[in-house]
């Protein structure tokens, strides 16, 4: 269980938004502000996790549908993958 879910969404929020690049700020802060409250506390860490990988790799990921192996294949990556701007 995480302590506090609360401040887990917030650190989300924020680093979803301030990624460095302006394609991966649009991208992934509107996936979370669209998805962040229905997800649970599991997918919310492996939101987290992703969330730590370099935008380059997850871009590729996305935009190019190349396979990844840092990318985990987890709900929310498959949510992710599948999400339209």
């Amino acid at each position: 269980m995480i302590a506090n879910k609360g401040i887990l969404k917030k650190q989300i929020i924020y680093r979803s938004m301030r990624r460095g690049t302006k394609e991966m700020d649009l991208l992934l802060g509107n996936f979370v502000k669209k998805h962040i409250d229905e997800l649970n506390a599991t997918d919310l860490k492996d939101l987290a996790k992703l969330l730590f990988i370099e935008d380059e790799v997850i871009y590729k990921w996305y935009i190019e549908k190349s396979s990844d192996k840092l990318i985990p294949k987890t709900k929310v990556s498959m949510m992710l993958k599948n999400f339209k701007l």
